[in-house]
Formats: structure tokens, C-alpha cells, sequence
């Protein structure tokens, strides 16, 4: 069941939610979902795979709860595993169910979390964790969700996808050296795959935090956290802060980019079409459609 602290009358609730599992009978069990959510008015993205299944998904309290218990009967999915949070308005447009080889992409069968993962931690016990000078902190997110925040001590990897995470380790790690890793990502997914791959790759000692951010800033209070900035989520908020409470970001239309509020004052900011990182590199035809989109919007609020 949903927290009741994220039950109100003016909220949606959002659900982030993995397992890892051997699932068959993709094609029945995605129409199964997707007729189970549609008829609850749910809205979100459930990916299913042979390993499992990920997804977040957004909807009334009600609907939320009994999409919970569904989670549970289908894939034994304890609501503790759950991440909840609240939305004022909906966060996505439709809902989907999706067939895909990986429910997060790595293309590297030695990482294998029905096999071996690393140790988790739970965000209460995070910060003594990282705190540890022997310890290297590595973010597992993109460069866009870095931009956003980070732990402090947090060496990002600059990657553009997930898949780009087997070279930096590669080539920036070394087991003989580096023999104590602690990882975190936005719900722990990513890292459940990355220390599977690492503990292959021979690194000795692999933590990573239970629930990733999402929990940790659900947990933690801001006057212990060691959280710098917020937290990059994939959807309609953007970036949720301490309390999973949305922040000031927005997404820029043109590139996709997170905008932090000096990013929308900047000069080549341009409201629903460009932003800094991508202003002058839009085809004509792109921005001119931008541009039409966002007349259309003002006139449908105006």
C-alpha cells in the first residue's frame, strides 16, 4: 500500500519499481498489464524482459495501491521495494508496456544479478559507507542526471548511456587497486547489473545503495544528507529534491536537456524550443515546429 503521507486529494502517486525474475509469455503477460493499468487510469512505462521487470507508473492513490498488490501476485514484488512519491500533475502522458531483451539495457551477460550482486546498503547506513576514504563512490548515472546532482565524493563516469559503464571500468578501474567500490543510481536497477558485472570482472568488495537515491532522499534528512543538488527523474518532474518533493527543473523541448532555473535566464534560452546546450543547432524545420508547438500551447492556456 501506498505511504500515507504521499496520499492526498491534491496528488497523483508515483510508483518506481523493479525485480529481477525469469518471466515467460511476454506477449500475454504485456496485454495482461496493460489492460489491468488502462482500466485503473494508470499512466507510465512498465518494461518486462526474460530477467524481469522494471517500471514507474502514476495514478491515483487507489489505483497506485492496487497496482502494488498486482506487482506482488504477479512478481512476488514486496511494496518495501517500492519507491513512492507524489506528483501535482501527471508526470506522464499514456501508459505503456514494453517488450525489450533487458529491462536496463547493458549487453554484458556476465552481469548476471540472478548470480551474484553486490552488497547492498540501506540508505541509513549510506553515509558511513561513502564517509570511508578507502572506499571509491561511483556514480552509475548519465551525464545529463549527473548535471543535476550527485553524492559528494561521487567520481562520475561521463558517460552518455549505461552501456558505456563496461569501458570506464575497463579503463578507469583497477581491481588491484580500487578494492572497496560503493555505487548508487536513481532506484538501484542500474547498480544491481553493474555490481554483478564488477564482482565478474574480479573487484573485491561492491556495495550499493538499497532503493538507490530515490530512497536514500525519501529516508535521509536533509540536515544528515550527503546528496549535492537534486535528483534527475525520468519523466514529467524532472528532478525530484529531499521528501521526493518536485523541484525547479524543467526539460527543454529542443534537446531534452534538464534546465536549472539560471539555465532559463540564460540569452539563448528560448521558451518550449531551445536551451543553452542546444540553441543554434536545431535545423530550421525543428525550431520552426517548436515554435508553432509552444504558439499552440499559449493559446490553448491563454
Amino acid at each position: 500500500m501506498a505511504p500515507a503521507r504521499y496520499v492526498t486529494a491534491m496528488s497523483l502517486t508515483v510508483a518506481a519499481f523493479y525485480r529481477f525474475l525469469s518471466l515467460r509469455d511476454l506477449p500475454d503477460l504485456k496485454q495482461d498489464l496493460l489492460a489491468f493499468c488502462r482500466d485503473r487510469a494508470l499512466r507510465g512505462t512498465i518494461l518486462i524482459a526474460p530477467e524481469g521487470v522494471n517500471g514507474t507508473v502514476a495514478g491515483s492513490p487507489d489505483a497506485i495501491e492496487a497496482l502494488v498488490a498486482e506487482l506482488h501476485r504477479r512478481f512476488a514484488l514486496p511494496c518495501e521495494e517500492v519507491k513512492f512519491s507524489a506528483a501535482p500533475d501527471w508526470p506522464f502522458a499514456r501508459m505503456k508496456v514494453r517488450i525489450r531483451p533487458e529491462i536496463i539495457t547493458m549487453r554484458a551477460p556476465e552481469a548476471d544479478p540472478g548470480v551474484a550482486v553486490g552488497t547492498y546498503v540501506e540508505a541509513r547506513d549510506w553515509n558511513a559507507v561513502i564517509a570511508d576514504p578507502e572506499v571509491l563512490v561511483l556514480d552509475t548515472r548519465n551525464v545529463y542526471e549527473t548535471k543535476v546532482g550527485t553524492f559528494e565524493r561521487a567520481v562520475d563516469p561521463g558517460i552518455e548511456s549505461f552501456t558505456e559503464l563496461k569501458g570506464f571500468v575497463a579503463d578507469r578501474l583497477d581491481p588491484g587497486k580500487h578494492r572497496k567500490v560503493a555505487m548508487f543510481c536513481t532506484g538501484g536497477i542500474r547498480c544491481e547489473k553493474a555490481s554483478a558485472f564488477m564482482l565478474a570482472a574480479g573487484f573485491e568488495t561492491v556495495y550499493h545503495l538499497k532503493g538507490g537515491i530515490l530512497k536514500y532522499l525519501e529516508e535521509v534528512p536533509a540536515d544528515e544528507s550527503r546528496w549535492q543538488g537534486d535528483c534527475y527523474v525520468f519523466d514529467g518532474r524532472v528532478a525530484v529534491g529531499h521528501g521526493l518533493a518536485p523541484t525547479a527543473w524543467s526539460a527543454c523541448y529542443g534537446c531534452g536537456a534538464p534546465l536549472s532555473p539560471d539555465d532559463r535566464a540564460a540569452p539563448d534560452y528560448e521558451e518550449g524550443v531551445a536551451c543553452p546546450y542546444c540553441a543554434g543547432t536545431l535545423t530550421e524545420e525543428k525550431a520552426a515546429a517548436l515554435r508553432e508547438r509552444q504558439r499552440q500551447m499559449s493559446l490553448a492556456i491563454s
